[in-house]
């Protein structure tokens, strides 16, 4: 069934050994993917791994706000040029593991939310933790952004819907499958289809029956299984919808 994993971290050390074999066993199962960019240097190792069905994002990840300078977003434009890069982030917030301040992680935010403009480029939002800033600060924004996405929502029902309100599209990753997760498969149940995306977070998040592994982005397809149940549609349905978002998100033919 058509299906895509909107958000892996393909360049990460943990596929160091055999990520040529993981990319090739992916594409078997996947339409394509998505290897998106936290820093520097895993943004430069994202574009690296672009190749046909293979897509990228570029972006600094709000651990490392305090890196975003001038020369920093000069770098990221020169990133963003290279085909095949397709959005900007992983950006936002995370008041879980305050590694920057939180008025940095606002500026640095804020900076590359400017930049995502700039480009023309659908943004990829970290937001842990940090629901009423990431809220408040993407609603000045909301309708100057050419696209996004809240990446591995973590949030309730009220805050996926009040996300959606700003036009925003909301993505389930693996924790979606866990036992005690009945919040997020809440707030499935309140995202329209046409605004749903589904990922893994490689190698973060194996879902259920995965649970303790080293995710793959094929195993998204147990993750959409359970938001297909959530859903109530079949897996082929919720595979061909939210493949067809993810080209609509990030404008890939």
């Amino acid at each position: 069934m058509p299906l895509v994993d909107t958000h892996c971290h393909l360049q990460s050390p943990r596929f160091d050994d055999d990520r040529e074999a993981v990319i090739a066993r992916c594409l078997e199962q996947l339409d394509w993917l998505v290897v998106i960019g936290d820093d520097i240097p895993s943004s430069e190792g994202a574009v690296a791994l672009i190749r046909d069905r293979v897509y990228a994002t570029v972006g600094m990840h709000p651990y490392y706000a305090e890196g975003v300078d001038d020369a920093c977003l000069d770098r990221l434009r020169e990133l963003a040029a290279t085909p095949g890069v397709i959005g900007l982030g992983e950006i936002g917030l995370d008041y879980f593991n305050e590694y920057a301040p939180r008025d940095v992680q606002a500026v640095a935010f804020r900076r590359q939310l400017d930049l995502a403009i700039e480009l023309d480029l659908p943004v990829v939002i970290h937001n842990r933790d940090s629901d009423e800033d990431a809220y408040a600060i993407l609603a000045e924004y909301a309708d100057r952004l050419p696209g996004c996405v809240m990446h591995c929502f973590g949030s309730d029902a009220t805050y996926a819907e009040r996300f959606l309100a700003l036009g925003f599209y909301v993505s389930f990753a693996g924790n979606a499958t866990f036992s005690k997760a009945q919040q997020l498969r809440d707030a499935a149940a309140v995202v329209p289809l046409d605004r749903l995306l589904v990922e893994t977070d490689a190698p973060y998040l194996a879902p259920v029956p995965l649970r303790g592994k080293r995710c793959e982005p094929w195993h998204v397809v147990h993750t959409a299984a359970v938001i297909a149940e959530v859903k109530g549609v079949s897996a082929e349905e919720l595979g061909k919808v939210t493949t067809d978002n993810a080209r609509r998100f990030y404008r890939v033919a």
